[in-house]
């Protein structure tokens, strides 16, 4: 019976002494979601809340024979701007699902933040063209710095053969 509590007794000590399991990178994944999701919706409504942004922020320019490789925040408000001067937007997967990023170096959970969506793209009519619409589907990804502000952000998706729909003459 000695050997009985002895083993129970080990076994408490043992479970009791296992380090608490680290829940940091799901807890800065959870409060950086909140963030896309305020991303998402101020694009869409365009009027986006820079402050979301680091200072130090850069996108990643993934389009075809880009002449640079990322652009600052100052260069993505004015590209912003113009695009909403342009078209209308609507976000059709609602609500996203966002899927939590990992460190490329360890594969470990960072509290990044990735998401599929399609989003709808319309070039309103003018005087001389009727309004035209197409879907895009788009794999985004934004890297958070310690503050909780987006550091480093990217987009995937057709943005050439989307222009090219929009504006043929078709």
């Amino acid at each position: 019976m000695k050997s009985v509590y002895s083993i129970l007794f080990l076994s408490v000590l043992f479970v009791g002494c296992q380090p608490k399991p680290d829940n940091s990178a799901n807890e800065a994944f959870e409060k950086n979601s909140k963030t896309v999701i305020a991303n998402l919706e101020g694009w869409q409504n365009e009027n986006l809340d820079y402050s979301m942004y680091a200072k130090d922020f850069a996108m990643l320019e993934t389009g075809f024979g880009s002449p640079k490789d990322s652009i600052a925040l100052d260069e993505m408000m004015a590209n912003d701007k113009q695009m909403w001067e342009t078209f209308d937007f609507k976000l059709l997967t609602s609500p996203p699902v966002l899927l939590p990023g990992v460190n490329a170096i360890t594969k470990l959970p960072d509290g990044s933040v990735r998401h599929y969506s399609n989003w709808e793209v319309t070039l309103p009519a003018t005087d001389s063209t009727a309004a035209k619409t197409g879907v895009i589907r788009l794999y985004e990804s934004f890297d958070f710095d310690e503050e909780g502000k987006i550091r480093y952000q990217q987009t995937y998706g057709d943005f050439g053969g989307l222009m090219n729909y929009l504006f043929s003459e078709e």
